[in-house]
């Protein structure tokens, strides 16, 4: 499989709440959901569910 590039990724909306903590990072936030996000498209596409990480054929 090609490997996905920024062009390749679906667009995932990012919300900033006000919080009296202090700031731990603004970029990150949208990056747990990719893995999982591309896992199910491969399921939707194949049927073939994938658990681990990189997502290969046959694991």
């Amino acid at each position: 499989y090609p490997i996905l590039t920024i062009a390749d990724m679906p667009e995932i909306e990012i919300a900033i709440i006000d919080s009296r903590e202090p700031p731990g990072g603004v970029g990150e936030p949208g990056v747990p959901p990719v893995a999982p996000a591309v896992a199910n498209a491969v399921f939707a596409a194949t049927g073939q569910r994938l658990r681990e990480l990189p997502l290969r054929p046959n694991q």
